[in-house]
């Protein structure tokens, strides 16, 4: 671990007993695979201190591959994360998109080689089109564009699509935005020559309410049984799961029981930064906590399906 001072690695010593909290089992190689969804508050948009660095990638490392939204345009504390980890760490990202309505955002894939690698598959997300007159224009769009790869741990493959929804102030339209991304998903596992018939989506969908729920679910989309288990969300009050971990339901068998939050804020700033109010410390770290889920990459069923597939 590079030289740190002691005011962070008492910090480090304080996240890591919340971390063990939320009883994140270990991964095995080849057996099983810890993946997260994380919102990381406006990442890159202001330098972060030293300590939130250090937290960021210590609660990234509890997780093989981590899908972030909210990452800016300026990559240098993704960098910073990344040398933090240490030189198995991989990223992938998407381009910003850079208006109001994209809010200068990337999605970002951050990974352990050790554990999952990348098998050549990285896209943005493109809405059929029609022709109307000369041109060829999207029949719908989305404010920002999700971000999808296909990684492979062991013998088994999946593809992992990310995506951030808007927020806005409109629920209907929020409500119509993620009707139209779960019938795009749905077209792409019934095309012939997809990546993988594995798909994973996941990422914050600022679900608000019942509505919004059903019209991510209403083309095929299911919510782990793991995740349905237990009440909680994904907010620092725990009380909105904006942020969900959703798949095409080819082989459910595939997640092991472990699934949820990790409460790095228990509603105790101090002794991460010491003195910091709670605006501060959601800029520092997040607003989000990490929804995780922990699946199994040696059933044999699923791998000679893959196969024939």
């Amino acid at each position: 671990m590079p030289r740190i001072s002691q005011e962070v690695a008492r910090g480090l010593i304080a996240l890591n007993e919340r971390i063990e909290k939320a009883k994140i089992p270990s991964s095995k190689l080849d057996e099983t695979l810890n993946i997260a969804t994380w919102n990381i508050r406006e990442f890159g948009a202001s330098k972060r201190t030293e300590a939130a660095i250090y937290y960021i990638a210590e609660i990234i490392r509890q997780f093989d591959l981590v899908g972030i939204v909210e990452l800016g345009d300026n990559l240098k504390d993704l960098s910073r994360v990344l040398e933090a980890l240490g030189p198995t760490w991989k990223a992938l990202y998407s381009d910003s998109i850079r208006d109001y309505g994209g809010n200068w955002e990337r999605v970002a894939y951050v990974y352990d080689k050790r554990a999952v690698t990348h098998t050549g598959f990285a896209a943005a997300a493109q809405p059929p089109r029609s022709k109307k007159g000369t041109e060829y224009v999207p029949d719908y769009t989305w404010w920002r564009t999700p971000y999808m790869a296909s990684f492979k741990a062991g013998f088994f493959d999946l593809v992992v699509f990310t995506t951030h929804i808007r927020w806005g102030s409109s629920n209907k339209a929020r409500t119509e935005e993620l009707r139209t991304l779960a019938k795009w998903i749905e077209l792409k596992q019934k095309t012939e020559n997809r990546e993988d018939i594995d798909l994973l989506v996941m990422g914050d969908f600022n679900i608000a309410d019942d509505n919004m729920l059903q019209a991510v679910t209403s083309h095929g989309l299911r919510i782990p049984k793991p995740l349905m288990k237990e009440r909680f969300g994904t907010n620092l009050e725990k009380n909105k799961r904006y942020d969900q971990i959703l798949h095409s339901p080819v082989f459910p068998d595939l997640f092991t029981d472990k699934a949820g939050v990790l409460d790095f804020y228990a509603e105790d700033i101090d002794p991460l930064f010491p003195g910091m109010d709670k605006n501060k410390f959601i800029n520092q770290l997040s607003d989000h906590l990490p929804l995780w889920i922990q699946i199994r990459t040696d059933d044999r069923v699923a791998r000679l399906t893959q196969l024939i597939q």
